[in-house]
């Protein structure tokens, strides 16, 4: 062999060097990646919450407008004493109980982020109850994983906590019994009540209910569960075990295929085991005649057996950030309340009347008809009672208007002028207070071929709710007739709202609507502006665009949200609370830890908060939009990107 030759050859093999070395550590790499979780989880699984790439996830919440919101300067002295509390009185403390920094584990996950209910036998077996299953990918970090865990069993141990050590397939895993007795004191105190310390039941027949907490490392990946059957399941599949796996479930498959494909959040839940589990209890009406109803029986008369699956995902784009829920309710399944929400693929825009300072919007085409006639089948199948007592209403309703027609028939002029098209829109509050914020002034229009017979046959229906008797009441405005009746009181008092509190409900009828609103106000402008005079909704700029990212106007459901608008109330009112001592303080609603006593003001000092004005650029609006195929129901979500923070 020639000089010529051999340096040819030499040429040859680092040019097959240079392109196989590569391409075998390219293999050897993907040969150890970790699976994601729809073949890791069994096909037992009820719920699963999964971020496939958490890296990614975690960056795009420090770019999120909240996260930046959070971080503005003007935001650091209300941030800083809140997690100067947080960091003292839970954080620390916390720390402590459990013998760990928070730190050491906060940049662990890299890829998958998993947590999934999985049945573990139930229901079907005897005394089993559902497992939990936690799976964590720290892909390049997996030494610091290994270190971490390592600590954490010493540190445990040296507790004096009994940890077992069992090898299931190969994978060692550490499992550690626990109790509600082992719960941190920090968490005892945050979920725990006085009543709870008093109780004086004894330890002897109130002890806690025991389980095991499974945990190991296969490669770099944290596997952890409440069962070692589940635990089991995800090494078999990560061993190269021939198992079912959650990914041969078509209902999932479907979902993953239309939502979950390069999202970094999703969630999957099979409704469906729990509908069954529901519909198995006891019949409440076998031991009690007077029983309205049994589970059953509501369950099918809603359409809940319909339901078979939940699922939700997120993405993030330059332009916003998107969601997506959806209902698996197969066409042919579909009864009840599923039934009525298909509603008919149509133009759901907002018409030329609705004004640009509507802070909320929402037009829903539901053939009303067909609604109610299946509303009275539901009512039917749920409870006979239920649909004799509406029946009762109605023929009183009846009997009073014949005595000025004797051919009124309420059912046809009620429900036989129902139309095609529902709109909702509500305006900024008038005032501060959070009455305001609850109630503020909202106009709903009820579409109909017959406005005007619609109108009268809802004079019937209202003066059952007169509480003083007779008609509702009448006045011309601008050529039409505008008729109130009093609102009658609540059953507990709302806001600063005891007895009838003066409202009432006004409504009047136009060329297609029926108009109706407890603010004649804002009735009366409706009234004037049905023409569009003033500058109307659809004009907003960049809201063409992001409905397009929902599906457009023509689903049939379309709804906005003005979140500047809405959260500049909000806000001022925390500020004014804050600032203000005759203020009641805000509390903390369901953790007994934040008794009445113990203001809220302590952690959230909500007078350090900036005027809404200096924060105002990382709100815009939202829109949604809701849509049925022949598999469900999809529900979408987009929040297009305030314009300040766009490059």
């Amino acid at each position: 062999m020639n000089s010529t030759s051999i340096r040819s050859n030499r040429r040859a093999g680092k040019i097959f060097s240079a392109i196989c070395v590569p391409l075998l550590l390219l293999a050897l790499s993907c040969a150890a990646a970790i699976p994601s979780a729809e073949k890791l989880l069994p096909d037992d699984t009820l719920a699963v919450f999964s971020s496939p790439d958490f890296a990614k996830l975690r960056a795009i919440y420090h770019q999120s407008p909240q996260t930046q919101f959070w971080n503005d300067p003007a935001m650091k002295p209300f941030k800083d004493k809140f997690m100067s509390q947080l960091n003292e009185k839970w954080i620390q403390p916390l720390q402590r109980d459990l013998g760990v920094n928070f730190d050491d584990f906060a940049n662990l996950p890299q890829g998958q982020f998993t947590v999934a209910v999985v049945q573990n036998g139930w229901p079907a077996t005897p005394g089993a109850i559902p497992a939990f299953l936690l799976l964590l990918d720290t892909k390049e970090k997996s030494n610091q994983l290994k270190t971490n865990l390592t600590a954490l069993k010493r540190k445990w141990v040296d507790s004096g906590k009994a940890i077992k050590t069992e090898t299931i397939r190969g994978i060692e895993f550490s499992i550690l019994p626990v109790s509600e007795n082992d719960a941190p004191p920090t968490l005892k105190k945050l979920f725990s009540s006085s009543d709870d310390a008093d109780s004086g039941d004894d330890a002897e027949t109130n002890k806690p209910a025991k389980m095991e907490l499974i945990f190991g490392q296969y490669e770099s990946l944290l596997i952890a569960g409440t069962s070692s059957k589940a635990v089991e399941k995800v090494t078999v599949h990560l061993t190269g075990g021939a198992m079912p796996s959650l990914g041969d479930l078509a209902s999932f498959e479907s979902s993953r295929l239309a939502m979950f494909r390069d999202t970094p959040l999703y969630g999957w839940v099979n409704i469906k085991s729990f509908i069954d589990m529901i519909a198995n209890l006891k019949d409440p009406s076998s031991e009690n005649p007077f029983a309205l109803f049994s589970p059953k029986k509501l369950i099918t008369a809603l359409g809940l057996d319909g339901l078979r699956t939940f699922a939700f995902s997120a993405q993030n784009s330059d332009d916003g950030s998107t969601a997506q829920f959806f209902l698996g309710v197969p066409e042919s399944a579909r009864q009840g309340f599923f039934k009525i929400l298909a509603g008919e693929s149509k133009d759901s825009s907002p018409p030329p009347f609705v004004p640009a300072d509507a802070v909320k919007f929402q037009r829903i085409r539901i053939d009303g008809q067909k609604a109610w006639a299946t509303m009275e089948k539901m009512l039917t199948g749920i409870s006979p009672q239920l649909i004799g007592g509406l029946n009762f209403l109605l023929d009183t309703a009846e009997t009073a208007a014949k005595q000025k027609d004797p051919n009124f028939d309420i059912r046809k002029s009620l429900f036989g002028n129902l139309g095609d098209d529902m709109i909702a829109y509500e305006k900024a509050p008038q005032g501060t207070s959070l009455t305001d914020l609850k109630s503020g002034p909202a106009l709903f229009l009820l579409g109909s071929p017959r406005p005007a017979e619609l109108a009268a046959a809802l004079k019937s229906v209202l003066a059952l709710m007169n509480q003083e008797g007779g008609a509702p009441e009448e006045r011309e405005f601008l050529g039409r007739k505008i008729y109130s009746v009093p609102l009658p009181a609540p059953p507990i008092p709302v806001g600063n709202v005891t007895g009838g509190g003066g409202r009432k409900l006004y409504y009047a009828a136009t060329s297609s609507y029926v108009a109706i609103s407890t603010d004649s106000a804002m009735l009366e402008e409706f009234l004037r502006n049905s023409d569009g005079q003033k500058k109307p909704l659809r004009e907003t700029p960049g809201l063409t665009a992001a409905a397009a990212k929902i599906g457009g106007f023509n689903s049939g459901w379309f709804g906005y949200e003005n979140q500047k608008k809405t959260t500049r109330a909000v806000f001022e009112l925390l500020r004014k609370s804050g600032s203000d001592s005759k203020s009641p303080q805000m509390l903390a609603p369901g953790i007994p830890a934040y008794v009445p006593e113990n203001a809220f003001k302590e952690w959230m000092d909500f007078s350090l908060l900036p005027p809404f004005d200096q924060i105002a650029k990382y709100f815009n609006f939202s829109v949604y939009s809701m849509s049925a195929n022949p598999d469900g129901f999809m529900f979408k979500i987009f929040a297009p990107v305030p314009p300040e923070l766009r490059n």
